[in-house]
């Protein structure tokens, strides 16, 4: 396995990271079997696990924990997040100072250790400044109960902003960044990856398989069903023509693949560590054969000529389908806040 300095932190992570959303409820239910992925991926060289308290409402972490006590626990740099609806209450998610001292002590908990490695907030929060974030996230380093900190899905305005924010401030700034990044799913190229090469962030993907529409399994008049394809159908609907693009576009892909004697899931891996921004690929498998499909997706190189065909099919910073960008704005999902006088809310400038 390869390693990579995970930005300016000295830590060494594995090429790929292995992710665990499949983990429990939401994948994977087999707990024994969950285990046995999560230790045969560290027998092959892994040592970076990525997890969240959100995944199947703190099920992934349980799993986790156990698989990783003892003296595993050493040797893995662990990662989990918080930001999303734990409980059912308007202050039971977020990025406050107060549900951020309340979960990362759950998160502890439920993975059984003493200390994260890389904390992260899974997602932007408009309504909470930033400094906020920022001042509670460095109180937890001061404490011991992390290590380090990052974001998730930030747009590199936020990115930015967090970087002065913690000078101006005083306060400890964010490591890393873990971004959504594929074949389909390009748009982090634009921005976000020269912004956390500018800033010296480790940046860790997340779903370079475009949530299995680089798997192989989608071909031309075929549509296989799964639980995440029925929660997100904006996502996997095939009647929505964007979808029909990525359709099109995986088909390519893949006779692209089968033409450098390659499997569809190598050339998607090997794209993705390809690119010099990028420090680790999280593989999200929710059996030991998507494991074993994927975990020696590192040791593939792409020449440029391969990289070239790869641009024509789709252009760089391209997203096929815009909703695969894992967050958008309140300003686009909410009319109120793009209407003046028309009901709209207006919100008063945050102050640094």
């Amino acid at each position: 396995m390869e390693y990579r300095t995970l930005g300016r932190t000295g830590l060494k992570v594995s090429a790929l990271g292995l992710g665990t959303m499949m983990f429990g409820a939401w994948g994977n239910v087999d707990r024994t079997e969950c285990s046995r992925i999560i230790h045969r991926a560290l027998d092959s060289g892994i040592n970076f696990v990525d997890t969240a308290d959100v995944y199947s409402a703190g099920e992934s972490e349980e799993i986790v924990g156990e698989a990783l006590k003892g003296s595993l626990r050493k040797r893995v740099i662990l990662a989990t997040k918080v930001h999303g609806v734990m409980e059912q209450h308007p202050n039971g998610r977020g990025n406050s100072r107060r549900w951020i001292v309340q979960e990362v002590d759950e998160s502890l908990k439920r993975l059984k250790t003493d200390w994260i490695d890389l904390y992260q907030i899974h997602r932007p929060d408009p309504e909470v400044d930033i400094d906020e974030t920022l001042g509670v996230l460095t109180d937890l380093v001061r404490s011991g109960k992390i290590r380090y900190f990052g974001s998730s899905t930030f747009p590199a305005h936020d990115i930015v902003e967090a970087q002065w924010v913690a000078q101006l401030r005083g306060r400890e700034r964010f490591a890393a960044e873990q971004p959504p990044y594929s074949l389909l799913v390009r748009g982090i190229e634009a921005a976000v990856l020269p912004t956390c090469q500018k800033y010296g962030l480790g940046v860790v993907t997340w779903s370079p398989l475009a949530a299995g529409w680089l798997s192989g399994l989608y071909q031309k008049n075929a549509s296989p069903k799964s639980s995440r394809s029925q929660r997100l159908p904006l996502r996997y609907d095939l009647s929505i023509r964007a979808n029909q693009d990525k359709l099109e576009a995986a088909i390519a892909l893949a006779d692209l693949a089968s033409s450098a004697d390659l499997s569809l899931i190598h050339l998607a891996l090997g794209f993705v560590l390809s690119n010099p921004g990028v420090t680790s690929a999280i593989i999200g498998p929710r059996t030991m054969d998507h494991l074993i499909s994927q975990v020696d997706g590192w040791e593939v190189t792409l020449d440029d000529h391969l990289l070239d065909k790869i641009d024509e099919i789709i252009p760089p910073g391209t997203n096929v389908n815009p909703t695969d960008s894992g967050w958008d704005p309140p300003t686009l999902s909410d009319s109120r806040l793009r209407r003046r006088n028309h009901g709209g809310v207006r919100q008063a400038p945050r102050r640094v």
